[in-house]
């Protein structure tokens, strides 16, 4: 096995991939952002700067990489590129007070210890309340852990024990957890094409915190499916995510076969990240911050039941 990251969360584990790093083809490729973007972003706002080698040639290291993908993530959320590169200054100069606690989950990641990772979150949850330990802790680290992976830095096996460690955690949480005491229910989907749940399964962890019967239909749901979840439950509420761009089209299908339902209508996910992609959209977008998204929902769905059941 080789030596695990350092404290340094943007750290990889692959000394000499750390310091050859990735050329600006392999670096485009990756982040699919054109080549000729990423050397504008450094000229001209100085985001990323970029190693250079022994010819000269640039060579993005993980730090590096993790730059250019807040960019390319700022600008895809509407900001000019400007702004894009002020916000992720910023954020280098300000590092998050909860990354000690990032740092240690992804060390009992690289060593495979899902008692560890346990015991880390519920350490977070005691300490620093559910909401902090999900979109503060453990949505970060998964992150990282994904550009580890999709870069070649660590093995699936360690994506694997992190995500069904915290899948583990998630779920005593939210069965341990008081029982709802509202009345509305809240259905949860990913697109049709869509694989990755953890970040739904978090949010139901935190609608559920707050009272609400949520109930999770999972990865890939279709279109047809999720309507006939809606009518047979009854359901107040449906959260569709997709993070692909070529799931798109298909969530926002998924959307309208609900429409006939009258049940509130939420979405989110990378897909719908640049503003342009919402247009036409039913229902209201979430941003990327749960426990807001969760808030917002729950005034919303507040709203309308006093609207519906005046006195």
């Amino acid at each position: 096995m080789t030596k695990p990251p350092s404290a340094d969360a943007d750290r990889v584990p692959d000394e000499s991939d750390a310091v050859e790093g990735l050329s600006i083809q392999a670096t485009s490729r990756l982040l699919q952002v054109p080549a000729p973007t990423i050397r504008s972003w450094e000229r001209r706002y100085g985001v990323p700067r970029a190693s250079r080698s022994s010819g000269g040639h640039r060579r993005y290291l993980p730090a590096e990489l993790s730059v250019t993908r807040q960019m390319r993530d700022e600008i895809a959320r509407g900001r000019r590129a400007a702004d894009a590169a002020a916000v992720v200054k910023a954020a280098a100069e300000s590092p998050s007070v909860h990354q000690p606690l990032i740092d240690d989950f992804l060390q009992a990641v690289w060593r495979l210890e899902p008692r560890s990772i346990d015991a880390l979150l519920e350490h977070a949850n005691e300490q620093l309340g559910l909401d902090t330990a999900v979109s503060d802790i453990l949505l970060p680290a998964m992150r990282q852990i994904g550009h580890w992976w999709e870069s070649g830095k660590c093995d699936v096996v360690h994506e694997h024990v992190a995500t069904e460690a915290s899948r583990a955690w998630l779920n005593r949480v939210l069965y341990l957890g008081p029982s709802p005491w509202r009345t509305e229910t809240v259905l949860l989907a990913c697109g049709p094409r869509d694989f990755h749940t953890l970040g739904l399964e978090s949010m139901g962890v935190l609608l559920a915190s707050r009272g609400w019967p949520c109930r999770m239909l999972g990865a890939r749901t279709p279109a047809q499916a999720l309507a006939s979840a809606v009518r047979g439950t009854g359901a107040a509420a449906v959260i569709v995510v997709s993070h692909l761009a070529v799931g798109r089209r298909s969530a926002v299908d998924a959307l309208r076969a609900a429409q006939p339902s009258g049940a509130a209508l939420f979405y989110a996910g990378n897909a719908f990240l640049p503003p342009r992609s919402r247009s036409g959209v039913p229902g209201t977008y979430l941003d990327v911050d749960l426990p807001k998204a969760a808030e917002l929902i729950t005034k919303a769905l507040t709203a309308r039941y006093r609207a519906d059941h005046p006195g």
